[in-house]
């Protein structure tokens, strides 16, 4: 099941993969719906794909608080960006595709090692210049898109980092890449 804003949305998902979704209806999300959300993960799995914008932060944060084994794709802005703003209903089938094939899992269970100590301490990201540097939400949003993870503040980042479990390996490729790049 995916977990999206609207109607368009659905209609964007159903256009590009063959998958039922469940909407919303914006970030005025309601315990209803939390409650689908919640028997949806226990018996199909959910991937959130909301659009890349404030408010569909907002919705997968209030997601992943509730259900944290739930998925989550992530669209880039640019993919989302739509002549009337920015969501997933604006992107084409490819983007879509794109973003559930780079699904990230939630929260590990205790046999995927839960307990586990992070890989990514908060003194990468400071030694990455993804917090406390000039061009630190420029080079998160970037990092963000190479690690697919999309865009976030530098405690979410961190967050997310943690919680989808990003290997050293993956953070440090990102991070050359990123370098080579000259961002």
């Amino acid at each position: 099941m995916i977990v999206v804003e609207g109607k368009e949305d659905t209609a964007a998902i159903r256009r590009a993969v063959e998958a039922d979704t469940i909407e919303t209806g914006g970030s005025a999300i309601g315990e209803a719906v939390l409650k689908r959300i919640e028997l949806a993960q226990e018996r199909r799995g959910v991937i959130v794909l909301t659009d890349p914008d404030s408010p569909g932060e907002r919705i997968r944060k209030i997601v992943a608080e509730r259900v944290p084994a739930c998925k989550h794709a992530f669209l880039l802005k640019d993919e989302a960006r739509g002549k009337d703003g920015i969501g997933v209903e604006h992107a084409s089938d490819e983007a879509i595709i794109r973003a559930l094939e780079r699904v990230r899992g939630g929260v590990p269970s205790p046999a995927e090692g839960a307990g586990a100590a992070p890989e990514i301490e908060w003194s990468d990201l400071l030694g990455a210049g993804l917090i406390v540097h000039a061009s630190a939400s420029r080079r998160r949003e970037r990092m963000g898109e190479l690690l697919g993870i999309g865009y976030a503040n530098g405690k979410q980042f961190f967050k997310r980092c943690v919680s989808f479990r990003i290997t050293r390996q993956e953070f440090l490729h990102a991070l050359e890449q990123l370098e080579r790049e000259g961002i």
